[in-house]
């Protein structure tokens, strides 16, 4: 039996509206591979999973299978199913695995030893930092990257592995043939040509929103651990910190001020257990030794909160966004002396002008 027949009824079956992945796992579990259960016909399946039986042998998705394959033909783009070899073993171990996942880019990363960085897409400028930066530090030490590929938090986490010549995961809540968001077009294409794409949706689908929960849990699954940056108290990335803890995953977060919307999740993951973290060594240590990834160039070191600036102003200005009053009462300095000084700290890449006539120090 070849191969392509087999990855033929592993569409057929995924490819039917209205047949989930509870329902495909049920019917797996009963029948064995997907050609068996289509050979068991209408009867045998309606015993395991009712009235949904009908719908096996009803619907007629040839057309989407065939636009499956073609698309799994080309160079560099796969369809991995539960019972291929290359199926990553991590998400093995969750309750509910993909039964197929379309793969853009290098399907090996997907057995590889994976760290989840995700935040908020309004991050703040120190928070895209700190997020490249850690990237950087722990895809150098060997870690695989995974993120979303969403603005913000996500995107910094796969500049960050890109940047350091390692190795990133994008899960996607489209179809493996789309991009989102297209401000990501670019990002994405570096992704498929030096990482891998990932998403168990069919090709064609566009970006829905009640997709993304499902795509946060294969985030989670592929990863040993979930390292937060920034995140509201409700947001897409709590879910996947909470799926993460749900499937026996690390859950890390970075704190930040206690002024800050963004910072709020990250707390409230640290008071429930999440690990506080401040350099990418606090995440090396609860993983076993990794091969590093060869250097072309030197890594840049995990940032830190502890140097001291020597600027009189970056020093009135501390971690905390502050307004142009406050700092004017910090240094004693009339507003039009600060301005021009603080155009120039902001030419220079070390604060960032933030909503609300407010400054931001800049790591």
């Amino acid at each position: 039996m070849s191969e392509q027949y087999d990855l033929a009824a592993w569409l057929r079956l995924t490819l039917i509206p209205g047949i989930g992945g509870e329902t495909q796992r049920k019917l797996l579990a009963a029948f064995g591979l997907p050609e068996q259960i289509f050979a068991a016909g209408s009867l045998a399946a309606r015993s395991v999973v009712g009235d949904r039986a009908e719908l096996l042998f009803d619907t007629d998705n040839a057309a989407a299978v065939e636009q499956a394959l073609v698309w799994a033909a080309q160079p560099g783009q796969h369809v991995v199913t539960l019972g291929d070899p290359a199926y990553p073993p991590a998400l093995l171990e969750i309750s509910d695995p993909p039964t197929v996942l379309y793969v853009r880019g290098r399907l090996e990363l997907l057995q590889r030893r994976c760290l989840a960085m995700v935040g908020s897409r309004n991050a703040t400028p120190q928070g895209v930092q700190t997020a490249e930066a850690f990237a950087r530090t722990l895809a150098a030490k060997g870690l695989c990257i995974v993120s979303g590929l969403a603005l913000g938090i996500d995107a910094a986490a796969h500049r960050g592995a890109l940047a350091a010549d390692g190795e990133t995961i994008a899960v996607i809540g489209t179809g493996a043939d789309r991009i989102y968001p297209a401000r990501n077009k670019e990002l994405a294409l570096a992704i498929a040509e030096r990482g891998a794409i990932v998403s168990e949706f069919p090709l064609g689908t566009p970006a829905v929103a009640h997709n993304f929960p499902r795509r946060n849990r294969i985030i989670a699954g592929l990863s040993r651990g979930v390292l937060v940056v920034e995140a509201a108290p409700e947001s897409g990335s709590l879910i996947t910190a909470r799926l993460a803890g749900e499937q026996g995953r690390e859950v890390f977060a970075i704190p930040g001020s206690i002024h800050s919307p963004v910072a709020r999740g990250c707390h409230k993951l640290i008071k429930q257990g999440a690990k506080l973290v401040e350099t990418a060594q606090d995440i090396l240590e609860e993983f076993a030794p990794v091969a590093p990834v060869p250097e072309r160039v030197q890594a840049p070191s995990e940032p830190t909160q502890d140097s001291v600036p020597t600027d009189p102003i970056l020093a009135a200005l501390g971690h905390d966004p502050a307004s142009l009053d406050d700092l004017v009462q910090r240094t004693a300095l009339s507003a039009d002396q600060l301005l021009p000084e603080l155009l120039t700290l902001e030419l220079a890449g070390q604060i960032a002008t933030l909503p609300g006539n407010r400054y931001q120090r800049l790591p």
